[in-house]
């Protein structure tokens, strides 16, 4: 069983900065970030290929995250600037184990391990 533990989350102001990471028993294929909020479906954030970093990020994401890796420390990190109240969530970090034909098959159910999760709150 592969552990991944987050860490770094907390409350920060709207257009303030944060940086997860997230730690792996294991390296597998890719790792990836998703968010719940209250209410809502889990949704994917960003992910990160360990093996050259290629990363992938929701339309949410782009320009105001960033993903990624430190394959000697098995960690990857999601650094988020310019937070918005809307990023308030649970962001868990997650690992596919293999390739399963798309890089962009991001649903949860196609990632096998998943972190206890860290809690954002953007908030004055």
């Amino acid at each position: 069983q592969v552990q991944l533990v987050e860490s770094g989350g907390g409350l920060v102001e709207p257009g303030g900065s944060l940086r997860l990471s997230c730690v792996a028993s294991a390296l597998n294929y890719l790792m990836a970030w998703f968010r719940q909020a209250p209410g809502k479906e889990r949704e994917f954030v960003s992910s990160i290929r360990w093996r050259d970093g290629t990363t992938y990020y929701a339309d949410s994401a782009k320009g105001r995250f960033a993903t990624s890796r430190d394959t000697f420390k098995r960690t990857v990190y999601l650094q988020m600037n310019n937070l918005k109240p809307e990023d308030t969530a649970v962001y868990y970090c997650a690992q596919k184990r293999g390739f399963d034909g798309s890089d962009y098959n991001n649903t949860p159910q196609a990632y096998a391990d998943w972190g206890q999760g860290t809690q954002v709150t953007v908030s004055t």
